[in-house]
């Protein structure tokens, strides 16, 4: 099972690390990840294996969106199938 993660907010240090670091925390692996920087925004997709999860996927999503706001960022987690089934045409 995979899930996406997107960030967006205004660029600062350690925004993946910090993501990344609650990614560890949880058991989901890190398998891609793009990101960029225009002008002073940041933008990142991450595909994430959810199968070592340590806890539930909605308590994950809520601690990263959490960590968003906290960051002044906006942080959301998807399952992979519903972030397919909203963007098929």
């Amino acid at each position: 099972m995979k899930a996406v993660i997107t960030v967006t907010g205004k660029d600062t240090v350690g925004i993946i690390a910090e993501v990344a670091g609650l990614c560890a925390k949880h058991g989901a692996n890190i398998m891609d990840i793009t990101q960029s920087v225009i002008s002073d925004y940041f933008a990142m997709i991450m595909l994430t294996d959810i199968n070592g999860l340590k806890t539930e996927f909605s308590q994950f999503a809520d601690q990263l969106a959490a960590l968003g706001k906290e960051k002044h960022l906006d942080i959301h987690a998807m399952h992979e199938d519903i972030f397919n089934t909203m963007h098929h045409v």
